[in-house]
């Protein structure tokens, strides 16, 4: 555990109002070591991350990635004429070097944001509402990102989401079983190998230039968009993985986590569904946002996309298993592994209701419904 004077100082590191109080764990993230910096003064409280470095390999590329964005989100909510903008778009904090991170004694790398205040944010879905506001704060983000000018921004994990990568990944661990686990995964082994090849279909897409390369989130489960008190739209947060993608992958990742029936690591498989009213009710919102600057196979091809990225995660998840658990934090024995058979068991309900899921677009797209 980090001690409070040596957080105090990495605090002191930054350009803030108010002085440091205490600092507290906050959240529940897989990746960094996130803290909630309460002040003094009637001033902000800020997020201390300290960064994870096995992860994000190059913390200059991401840094430079997160302040681009945040500054052009900034431009654009000015523009809109938008109020509280502070709470509408992440606060990078500068350092007293005038830089975006630092590093401490130990050489561990650290960034700061203000802290948005009276906000929401779920695991699970509750209502319609928060789908349909959940996809209008994805929405927005991408369609206030369009526009934003070159260079394009840096892959901060390169091939991320790209499918046949994840699969070399796969079956590489997979041979080496360097932890002996493959023997309690055979019915997971047996869903990925059935379903690779046409888990490329968006990939292949994109190699044919028939949908663009654009700015996506690419982590968009849905406790990375904060809403108000009201549960409206407030905030995209967690900016690590915007970098160049299909905008499936934001569509895909978000419905995996709005539309799903229980927590994305529930042991309880029967528990888990996709709920086709939270998936319209968060096209809606989604499209709302997005239709004018999709192109017609982009619309086409979203239906398919929760299974995409569901398979995609899941695929991680096993890989990450049979790694030893080196990339997201566990919390039990095996936690990887049940993630990865929740992630199939959604897979198999968006299977069973692909009917459903492309009429629902392509009424919204249509403007019959």
């Amino acid at each position: 555990m980090i001690s409070q004077p040596n957080l105090k100082k990495v605090f002191e590191k930054f350009i803030t109002q108010g002085s440091f109080v205490k600092a507290e764990p906050y959240g529940d993230g897989h990746i960094h070591d996130t803290f909630k910096v309460s002040t003094k003064n009637d001033t902000y409280d800020y997020i201390l991350q300290r960064l994870n470095t096995y992860v994000f390999r190059d913390i200059e590329a991401l840094q430079q990635n997160i302040s681009r964005v945040t500054r052009h989100l900034r431009k654009k909510l000015e523009e809109a004429g938008e109020s509280e903008i502070d709470r509408k778009c992440l606060t990078l904090i500068n350092t007293v070097d005038d830089n975006v991170y630092t590093r401490d004694d130990e050489g561990s790398y650290w960034r700061m944001y203000i802290f948005i205040s009276n906000h929401r944010s779920y695991q699970v879905v509750q209502d319609t509402l928060q789908a349909f506001q959940g996809g209008k704060a994805i929405g927005r983000f991408q369609a206030l990102l369009a526009d934003m000018p070159s260079p394009p921004l840096n892959e901060t994990i390169p091939y991320f989401h790209n499918i046949e990568n994840r699969l070399l990944l796969f079956h590489n661990a997979l041979e080496k079983d360097i932890y002996g686990r493959a023997v309690n995964m055979k019915e997971e082994i047996k869903f990925v190998e059935s379903r690779q090849e046409e888990m490329k279909t968006i990939l292949r897409l994109g190699k044919e230039g028939k949908i663009p390369l654009r700015i996506t989130h690419n982590d968009t489960k849905f406790n990375n968009i904060l809403l108000d008190q009201n549960d409206k739209a407030l905030c995209v947060i967690d900016l690590d993985t915007v970098m160049p993608g299909y905008v499936h992958y934001d569509f895909g990742d978000a419905i995996r986590t709005a539309a799903n029936s229980a927590a994305e690591d529930e042991k309880d498989l029967d528990k888990i569904f996709m709920n086709i009213e939270l998936y319209e009710a968060y096209a809606r919102g989604y499209l709302e946002e997005l239709k004018e600057v999709l192109n017609p196979v982009e619309k086409e091809y979203l239906p398919y996309a929760p299974a995409l990225i569901t398979y995609t995660i899941g695929l991680r998840f096993l890989t990450d298993h049979l790694d030893g658990d080196k990339y997201f934090k566990t919390h039990r024995k095996n936690h990887n592994l049940d993630r990865a058979r929740t992630q199939f068991r959604l897979v198999r309900s968006n299977e069973e209701q692909i009917e459903n899921m492309k009429k629902i677009i392509a009424d919204i797209c249509s403007g019959t419904n």
